[in-house]
């Protein structure tokens, strides 16, 4: 186990996020793309947090179907773009993580969440404005579904996968 903090994603069909890190690939800055495309739920639970983030993805994993979203189009960042995302069901389960970790979470994980897949970032207004007004006639709206979650731990940079685990009940989020 490591202090190093853990960051938890909701994960894409394998369809969406081929395509959602192709464009992440061609469109962010080459030096700090350590990643593939992802849907980050919470950037920074505890270290000390491990066992029982994977104890508690499990347990919600043999709970719940696969959630049903929405690709709804592109999303400004300010100085980067998005994909952005709908998911009511995606949104109840975050909520209820964030209950089990309540008093662990730190101010931006605490806050509400709008869910995106980030194509760039830490650009000019102009480039990411640039790159929004190319995809904003390209993207079309389609519904998919998450397929779980993924529990990982930032190394500065890149990150190291330490489980994922696959939306395999019955229950609709």
């Amino acid at each position: 186990m490591s202090d190093a903090p853990l960051i938890l994603t909701a994960q894409l069909p394998p369809d969406l996020q081929s395509w959602a890190t192709a464009l992440r690939t061609e469109h962010f800055p080459a030096e700090r793309n350590f990643l593939a495309a992802h849907v980050t739920l919470f950037h920074a639970l505890p270290g000390f947090c491990e066992g029982e983030a994977i104890r508690h993805m499990r347990t919600l994993a043999g709970e719940f179907a696969p959630v049903e979203a929405r690709l709804v189009g592109v999303m400004s960042l300010g100085g980067g773009t998005a994909l952005q995302l709908e998911s009511a069901g995606m949104l109840r389960l975050r909520m209820l993580l964030a209950e089990h970790f309540h008093g662990l979470l730190t101010n931006q994980d605490q806050g509400g969440k709008r869910l995106h897949a980030t194509v760039q970032n830490k650009v000019s207004k102009r480039e990411a404005q640039d790159l929004q007004a190319k995809l904003d006639g390209v993207i079309a709206p389609r519904p998919f579904r998450f397929r779980g979650l993924a529990l990982h731990r930032y190394l500065g940079g890149p990150w190291e996968l330490i489980q994922e685990v696959a939306f395999r009940g019955k229950e609709k989020a």
